[in-house]
């Protein structure tokens, strides 16, 4: 039976979580307009590298994340993830009524630092408010949500295809309406409890303090977690902002088809999110878990290094590497690097990673367009490479935290 605080949980989540809905949202809504860019705004090679790399892609929002996930342990984490919604509006706008690629970029780079500085205190707060034998299932669903931005913005693009560009402009207007009115949601959101009770109790003053976290042990974590999620994410990031790019270029497939094969690939992850990892990631051994899904995404991505990129062969690819992705490396790193750090330091632990991930993808993202040009096979085999190494590192040094509390966790760590 459903109680009053079960449901007033499962709410906390979701408005938190729709942080999730605005990044992947706002990163696949500027990879389904990008063709357009390039066309409208006859963008070099170059520019196209930067739009990617100076976003919420990437750079932009690892600078958010680092300075948003420090003031989020020292402040509350209510007062980040209410108020920035609206610079993250602001920046949106720019994209709304950009005339020219400049605009297009400080739009990105604003956008990219509001996400960025949303994602830890959300992801802080879904962790810190869930019960502790479903802390899992609630981190699935904002990896739902993260899975959802994108399905909404990319069928939004395949009805408003025929406008064009002003297509593009209504999409972005509906990701910066839909932050403001997150913003008047999450004010009448609570503060999460274990952050109050670390404050009152000086916590925060003995082993909230920025060098505390530079102490043996969180940097081990934090060099397993980033490790994990860098190398995963440098295909994530590429292949959420260029696929479309790619699937039109390479592959030479309409616009409307490339993004309805992307639409088609955030709905299997949703469906691989909600039927496995919310089921089994609060009972079955996380590790065992973690590795099924690293080889199905390796095989997966094997597929696009040993044949040409026909129809067949993209649904194929689309269809392994959206099923083994919604139980992985997005998912675990949500959950594990929520646990693995002390209330005082969460926030700004995931910052910090979120920062090396996010700003390390900004900086490959400037080589995709030219590896793209110079020959696709090659970068499809630079992206298994990543994938195995993101697998590797996540099997080996999977945690084991199923069913136990963030207090029993911390003595235990402790210990």
């Amino acid at each position: 039976m459903t109680t009053a605080a079960d449901r007033e949980d499962w709410k906390n989540t979701i408005l938190a979580g729709l942080a999730n809905y605005i990044d992947a949202g706002s990163i696949v809504a500027g990879a389904a307009a990008l063709a357009l860019w390039v066309e409208a705004y006859h963008l070099s090679t170059d520019l196209v590298g930067m739009i990617g790399a100076f976003g919420p892609n990437a750079i932009a929002a690892g600078i958010g994340a680092l300075i948003g996930g420090r003031l989020c342990d020292l402040f509350g984490r209510k007062k980040i993830y209410q108020y920035d919604m609206l610079f993250y509006a602001f920046g949106m706008l720019w994209l709304v009524f950009a005339m020219n690629a400049w605009m297009v970029v400080i739009g990105f780079f604003l956008v990219g630092l509001a996400v960025g500085a949303d994602i830890p205190a959300s992801w802080s707060l879904i962790a810190e408010m869930a019960p502790d034998d479903k802390r899992g299932k609630h981190s699935g669903v904002a990896q739902v949500l993260w899975y959802l931005g994108p399905v909404v913005v990319l069928l939004l693009f395949l009805l408003l295809e025929p406008l064009g560009m002003l297509g593009a402009r209504i999409v972005f207007a509906h990701l910066a309406i839909l932050a403001i009115a997150l913003t008047f949601l999450r004010s009448r959101m609570h503060e999460s409890q274990r952050w109050v009770e670390a404050q009152a109790s000086g916590e925060t003053e003995k082993r909230g303090r920025w060098q505390d976290l530079f102490t043996r042990q969180h940097i081990g974590s934090m060099a397993f977690l980033a490790g994990m999620y860098l190398f995963w994410n440098l295909w994530a990031g590429t292949n959420g902002f260029f696929f479309p790019y790619i699937l039109r270029t390479v592959g030479d497939q309409s616009q409307a088809m490339s993004v309805a094969i992307q639409a088609l690939s955030f709905l299997l992850g949703m469906a691989s999110i909600f039927f496995i990892f919310m089921k089994l990631a609060d009972k079955v051994n996380q590790r065992l878990l973690f590795g099924i899904s690293a080889i199905t995404q390796v095989i997966g991505m094997a597929l696009l290094a040993l044949f040409p990129l026909t129809l067949p062969i993209a649904i194929i690819h689309v269809f392994l590497m959206s099923v083994g992705g919604g139980f992985g490396a997005q998912s675990f790193f949500q959950l594990w690097s929520s646990e693995m750090f002390p209330t005082a330091l969460r926030a700004t632990a995931q910052g910090v990673m979120f920062a090396i991930v996010r700003i390390a993808l900004g900086v490959f993202s400037f080589f995709v367009p030219w590896l793209t040009a110079t020959g696709f096979t090659t970068l499809a085999w630079i992206l298994v490479g990543f994938l195995a190494i993101s697998g590797v590192i996540g099997f080996v040094w999977a945690p084991r935290n199923e069913g136990k509390s963030l207090e029993q966790l911390e003595a235990e760590r402790a210990a």
